[in-house]
């Protein structure tokens, strides 16, 4: 197997005969794939290599990627020589892309990990029968084309066997980030909670700059008047948490306010309903004044 361009003594984590910065290949050169993998490479890891899923546009994401990590680029396990793969491809395709790799050599001695965030670490049952050590060990971070998320100080969740999990916890560490256990039959839930904070955050912003149309305002105009009420809203909420930093028309009762807010609406029914939606589980989650007469504007107007 690959051996690490670290120095130092075998970790606490690392299998038997595991060195202490194991080599580690990336699978799929995508926004997670990449992050991971110049993270881990600054870190001090060595990457071993970027495997894409075939020739074509993804070969060439992941030669122009190895290219930054002083890595290589190859195809479906090909020379497969890392001691650690990570699976950073689509939820869809992770028991696939597993049943692939299981043929590319000996897995005795070796762990695998995937990072989908709803699926448990039997995706890669394929490759546990074949002698591997797997996890999951999804980062809740959000990754998206230009942008260069850092891993430090994000919380890793793992499960997975109790070898795969010593090891991803050793690299979480080393990246920056920490991590905890969750249950297998939690992370359906733990992903819609982690969908609730970027991407339909995202959604929520997105359907924000559709109701500044309403009021004249487009584009980069828009999010660049957001930007401070959205930081200081952010930064109330990580302060004094939901309640104490929740403001506004509801939480001062305004029925006449929200009423006007209904009737402007009109003019972009996807944004009446999240606007509804929101409302209501504003009444039902947060300090609010004339509950009663707002929930039956709400009724009323949905």
């Amino acid at each position: 197997m690959g051996r690490s361009r670290r120095d130092g003594n075998p970790a606490s984590g690392m299998l038997p005969g595991m060195p202490a910065g194991p080599g580690i290949a990336i699978v799929g050169p995508g926004n997670l794939g990449s992050a991971l993998a110049h993270a881990l490479a600054r870190a001090g890891f060595v990457i071993d290599a970027i495997f894409a899923r075939g020739p074509g546009p993804s070969l060439n994401q992941a030669h122009a990627l190895a290219k930054r990590v002083k890595s290589r680029a190859a195809v479906n396990g090909k020379n497969l020589t890392a001691e650690v793969v990570w699976f950073c491809v689509p939820d869809s395709e992770i028991s696939a892309a597993a049943r692939l790799f299981s043929s590319a050599g000996s897995w005795n001695g070796r762990v695998a990990f995937h990072s989908s965030g709803a699926l448990s670490s039997d995706e890669l049952q394929s490759l546990r029968q074949k002698g591997a050590k797997v996890a999951s060990v999804h980062p809740l971070m959000t990754f998206v084309g230009k942008s260069k998320a850092a891993l430090a100080g994000v919380p890793f969740a793992i499960e997975g066997d109790r070898a795969a999990v010593r090891v991803a916890q050793y690299i979480v560490k080393e990246l920056g980030g920490y991590a905890y256990s969750i249950r297998k039959q939690d992370k359906a839930a733990y992903h819609a909670w982690a969908t609730f904070t970027s991407p339909l955050l995202t959604t929520l912003l997105a359907t924000t700059e559709e109701v500044a149309k309403l009021a004249g305002l487009r584009g980069e105009d828009a999010r660049g008047r957001m930007m401070p009420i959205l930081r200081q809203t952010l930064a109330n909420y990580g302060d004094f948490g939901g309640a104490r930093g929740f403001s506004g028309p509801i939480i001062r009762g305004d029925v006449e306010t929200v009423k006007r807010h209904l009737e402007i609406l009109r003019g972009n029914r996807a944004a009446r309903r999240v606007y509804v939606a929101l409302a209501g589980a504003a009444l039902q989650y947060l300090p609010a004044k004339n509950k009663v007469a707002l929930r039956r504007l709400l009724k009323e107007r949905s």
